[in-house]
């Protein structure tokens, strides 16, 4: 099973991310960095500063920072903060560790009595406060419109070769397992790891922004229009920009060849 800064640097090596960029990013020194993918706490500063590292990292590549800050606590044999308002996190005794402490039962039974009362308090206020009064609600006036029969009215659009479709619909397809990441209109919409035959479809109005890891192992296409070769097996692409002015540049020409065929 990989360690938690194995599974931190293969997060990060899918992504084609070298480490200085995450360092540059998150004012983390490439010291520290390479101690959380090494494992060696004893580089880390103390206190709460391994904590905000992995919160950090986790940021900029994408991943949930609360889960991965609660994995990094656990491997390293530490409790994971309560969520606010919830019940603590369970945590799972390391192996030959000590057994977790329970809690007295005379604080449990405090802590019952005092949740029991502040629930009859509630309840007793509750029936004190007036009914609300109903509201009647009346039907509206029948209409002496004939109804439409399409509603609303579909609007005129052109035919023929200016008749285009509205917005962007950007078809992806893995002929091999890589990393995706696509913004529409400022929205990240799909950030992670497609595998092998997988398909996605993102629409948008007015621009996507597409980066791949392995960029010979998508294909795409825009408005059902095939897209250009991207790049080969195993290369990063970044801030491929699709709009309606740039589609021209990235579908292929008729006639040509499909990425990864022939």
């Amino acid at each position: 099973m990989a360690s938690f800064g194995e599974v931190l640097r293969k997060e990060r090596e899918l992504r084609g991310i070298e480490l200085r960029e995450v360092a540059d990013a998150t004012k983390i020194s490439v010291r520290f960095l390479q101690a959380l993918e090494n494992d060696r706490l004893d580089i880390l500063p103390g206190g709460i500063f391994p904590r905000a590292f992995v919160r950090q990292y986790a940021n900029y590549l994408g991943l949930d920072p609360d889960r991965m800050v609660n994995e990094f606590l656990y491997a390293v044999g530490e409790h994971p903060p309560a969520p606010p308002g919830g019940e603590p996190a369970v945590v799972r005794p390391r192996p030959g560790g000590p057994a977790p402490r329970k809690a007295p039962r005379a604080l449990i039974a405090g802590l019952a009595a005092a949740l029991a009362g502040a629930a009859g308090a509630w309840l007793a206020l509750r029936a004190r406060e007036p009914e609300p009064p109903e509201v009647a609600v009346t039907a509206p006036p029948p209409s002496s419109f004939a109804p439409d029969s399409v509603y609303p009215p579909p609007a005129a659009s052109p035919t023929g070769p200016a008749a285009a479709v509205e917005g962007l619909v950007i078809g992806l397809t893995a002929r091999q397992q890589c990393w995706v990441s696509v913004t529409a209109d400022g929205n990240k919409v799909i950030d992670r790891v497609l595998a092998a035959g997988e398909t996605q479809t993102v629409t948008a109005r007015g621009e996507v922004v597409l980066s791949v890891g392995n960029a010979g192992g998508l294909a795409f296409t825009i408005n059902g229009k095939p897209g250009i070769p991207l790049g080969r097996d195993g290369e990063v692409r970044r801030g491929v920009v699709i709009t309606r002015d740039s589609m021209a540049s990235l579908v292929q020409e008729p006639g040509a060849p499909t990425p990864g065929v022939g």
